[in-house]
C-alpha cells in the first residue's frame, strides 16, 4: 500500500530515504530547517568507507579525550559540561568502548558500508545522474613507525574481514601518487573505498527528486510533534501543520531535540568537523588520511578538500581558527608542495555530525511510536551510509524483509 511519508531532515540520509521510498511507490515530503544547501552533508570528506570498520567508541578513546581536552588543536575534543544528555551519552560511550563490543561492531560496520557502496554504484549506473564517483581506494598515510604498525594491525583485521589491504612503502605510494610529493614512511592502502563530491551529488539528487514529485519544504522548523495512541498524528512547524501516514526522523544532530518532544531518548551528541577547499592544482589524485594528524584529504570535482577534527561541544557553528590552521599545517607537513593560504583558511566551513555513543547509527522503529522510523546517529559515516540507510528505511516502511539485520542499529538498544 502506498503511503504518504514525511521525512524530517534534508541531508544525505533524508534524500537517500526519499529516493528509495519513491522506488517503492510512496508519496514523499521532505522538510528541513535550512534551504537544502548547507550542513554536514555538504562539508564532509565524501568518503564511502568499508575501511572504517572500527567504531569511534574504541578502547583508549576516553583516555585520549581526557588527554586532548586542554589542547585546542587536538583532533578529538570533548567539551565537558553539566548537561544531563551529555553526561548520559558520555557514560554510554565509556560502556561501549570495550574490546568485545568493538569486535561485535566490526563486521556490522564493514557489511553496511559495502552494501552502501554497491548502492551508490547502482544509482550511478541508472544513468539518471551525472555525479562524480570514483573508486580509487584510500591511503592511510603515516610518518612514524609506531603509527604505521598500529594502522597495519587494522589493515590485517580488514584482510580477515575479506577486504583487500596492502602495506605500502613510501616508494610504492609514490608510484600511485607521483605528483603529490608525500613526506611519509608509508601507507596502508584499502582498495575497497570510493569517494565523491558532496556539493555535486546533493543538488543533483534534489533536482531528480523534484522531477519525481517529492515535495520540499525549506527553511521550516519543527516546533511540536503530536502523538495519539502511540502514533504521530500531527507535525507542527513554524509555518504549517502536516500529517502523514509515516514519519522518518533524519534530522542528524538535531534529532534528540525532536525525539524529546515525544518522550524518546535517542542519545546523540553533535561532533563538529571542519573543511578547507583548495581549488588550485595539488597533484593529489587518491584520497588519503594523514594518520598522525587525523586529517582526511579528498580530490573532488574541481578542488581538493582537507577535512578533520571531531569536536563534541554541543550544537554550534562557531569556527575555531586554531583548528582550521591545524588542518592546514597537517597538509603542509605531509605534502611537500602544498601550503594552504590564509584566504583558503578563512573560507573554511564546518558541519555537525550526529554521534551515537557506540559508533553505530540508529536505523529502525522505536517501540514507543508505531509510525516513526529513525535514521540518524551516523557520525563520520553519514555520507558513506546514505543509500543503505535510505534503502533500509524504505524496506521497513514497505514491510519488506530488510537487506541487513537491523538489531545492531535498533533505536532503543542503549536505554
Amino acid at each position: 500500500m502506498n503511503k504518504n511519508v514525511l521525512i524530517i531532515g534534508g541531508g544525505i540520509i533524508g534524500l537517500s530515504t526519499a529516493y528509495y521510498l519513491l522506488e517503492e511507490g510512496h508519496h514523499v515530503t521532505i522538510i528541513d530547517k535550512s534551504n537544502f544547501s548547507s550542513g554536514a552533508s555538504y562539508v564532509n570528506a565524501g568518503y564511502i568507507t568499508p575501511s572504517h570498520f572500527i567504531p569511534l567508541a574504541a578502547p583508549g578513546m576516553i583516555q585520549k579525550g581526557v588527554k586532548w581536552m586542554l589542547n585546542p588543536t587536538s583532533p578529538f575534543y570533548i567539551k565537558p559540561r553539566l548537561d544531563a544528555a551529555f553526561l548520559k551519552w558520555t557514560w554510554a560511550f565509556k560502556k561501549s568502548a570495550t574490546k568485545a563490543k568493538v569486535e561485535k561492531a566490526i563486521p556490522v560496520l564493514k557489511d553496511i558500508n559495502i552494501l552502501s557502496r554497491d548502492l551508490y554504484e547502482s544509482i550511478k549506473a541508472s544513468n539518471a545522474f551525472n555525479f562524480h564517483y570514483e573508486r580509487k581506494g584510500l591511503l592511510m598515510c603515516y610518518q612514524s613507525d609506531k603509527v604505521g604498525e598500529a594502522e597495519w594491525e587494522v589493515g590485517k583485521r580488514g584482510i580477515e574481514e575479506g577486504l583487500h589491504v596492502k602495506n605500502l612503502t613510501k616508494k610504492e605510494v609514490a608510484v600511485l601518487e607521483p605528483n603529490a610529493n608525500l613526506d611519509i614512511k608509508g601507507a596502508v592502502y584499502f582498495d575497497s573505498d570510493a569517494h565523491m563530491t558532496p556539493t555535486d551529488f546533493m543538488p543533483e539528487m534534489i533536482a531528480y527528486l523534484k522531477t519525481k514529485g517529492v515535495i520540499f519544504y525549506a527553511n521550516e522548523t519543527v516546533k511540536d510533534i503530536e502523538v495519539s495512541n502511540g502514533t504521530i498524528s500531527k507535525i507542527k512547524t513554524d509555518k504549517q501543520v502536516l500529517k502523514a501516514d509515516e514519519v522518518v526522523l533524519a534530522a542528524g544532530s538535531w534529532s534528540p531535540l525532536l525525539t524529546k518532544k515525544i518522550g524518546l531518548k535517542i542519545p546523540i551528541q553533535a561532533g563538529k568537523g571542519y573543511r578547507i577547499n583548495v581549488s588550485r592544482e595539488t597533484g593529489i589524485t587518491i584520497p588519503a588520511i594523514l594518520c598522525e594528524a587525523k586529517v582526511a584529504v579528498t580530490p573532488m570535482q574541481g578542488f581538493t578538500r582537507f577535512a578533520g577534527t571531531m569536536e563534541i561541544a554541543g550544537i554550534n557553528h562557531q569556527i575555531n581558527p586554531l583548528r582550521v590552521q591545524t588542518i592546514a599545517n597537517a597538509a603542509a607537513k605531509y605534502y611537500g608542495n602544498l601550503k594552504i593560504t590564509d584566504a583558503e583558511q578563512k573560507a573554511a566551513d564546518c558541519g555537525l555530525r550526529p554521534c551515537s555513543p557506540d559508533g553505530l547509527p540508529y536505523i529502525g522503529k522505536s517501540s514507543k511510536c508505531t509510525n516513526l522510523t529513525i535514521a540518524t546517529g551516523h557520525a563520520m559515516m553519514g555520507w558513506s551510509l546514505g543509500p543503505v540507510t535510505g534503502k533500509l528505511v524504505s524496506e521497513i516502511i514497505s514491510h519488506k524483509k530488510t537487506s541487513l539485520n537491523l538489531n545492531p542499529f535498533h533505536p532503543d538498544r542503549l536505554f
